[in-house]
């Protein structure tokens, strides 16, 4: 039972940590490289409508229409939102925003080694599936949170105090020996969560982000800078097609 927990517990650390790689780099690539997508949306417009009053084709006019409309979307919900919440509500940045508190969003995709070595030390030793009583479960649930929290945006020094938390904190309560129906009650919710835990990574791995992720395991926030010069090429090359289109 030990083994099958710890098993599920590392498990769930790497989905969590991906998460956070995914969650970082998408935030990061729209406060990054946004600005460069609608400086080209906005080329790509100037140049339909160039070509359009140069040719006064109808064709052209409404590919120039079409173009120029991409430029300005009316924006639905989730864009308005987007990098600030999701389904669990508003990311700690938003909320802070709102109560006064300092914006924090995250430096880099992926946590320092520092960060991620503190990091999965404390969920191993403070995972709440590791208590046996609910009061220890909830206070390990709350701590976990916060651990968490301060992974995400990649805190070094908060993770080094909440490690000192949990050290000065209550030891947790030994395990006792379970009957064997709670013995097998507990495997079969080891392996519901489990399946919830693949059916998540999965999702995580194939959506577009994940998959960009895949392209540069070694060094995820290398690949921002690699997409940032493809774009300032495109840039240049649409700002040289317009200039050309004219005169």
């Amino acid at each position: 039972m030990r083994a099958a927990e710890q098993a599920l517990i590392e498990f769930e650390i790497a989905v969590e940590t991906f998460r956070v790689e995914v969650e970082n780099f998408s935030r990061l690539h729209h406060q990054k490289l946004g600005p460069m997508y609608a400086r080209l949306d906005e080329l790509e417009a100037q140049i339909a409508e160039a070509r359009a009053a140069r040719t006064g084709d109808p064709e052209d006019r409404r590919k120039a229409a079409e173009a120029r409309a991409r430029v300005l979307p009316m924006p639905g919900v989730e864009e308005l939102f987007h990098g600030w919440m999701d389904g669990e509500g508003l990311f700690p940045e938003a909320a802070a925003m709102l109560t006064d508190q300092s914006v924090r969003p995250p430096e880099r995709v992926r946590p320092s080694e520092a960060a991620r070595k503190l990091y999965r030390e404390l969920a191993r030793k403070a995972h709440p599936d590791l208590a046996q009583e609910e009061a220890e479960r909830a206070r390990r649930e709350e701590f976990i949170t916060r651990v968490n929290a301060a992974y995400a945006r990649g805190d070094e020094v908060l993770l080094r105090e909440l490690a000192e938390e949990w050290a000065a904190g209550p030891a947790p309560a030994e395990r006792s020996p379970s009957p064997s129906e709670e013995l097998y009650a507990r495997l079969e919710w080891l392996a519901q969560h489990k399946e919830m835990l693949t059916l998540v990574a999965r999702e995580l791995e194939d959506g577009a982000i994940g998959s960009m992720l895949r392209m540069a395991p070694d060094d995820p926030d290398r690949l921002l800078d690699e997409i940032a010069d493809k774009l300032l090429a495109d840039v240049a090359a649409r700002e040289a097609e317009l200039a050309a289109l004219v005169g």
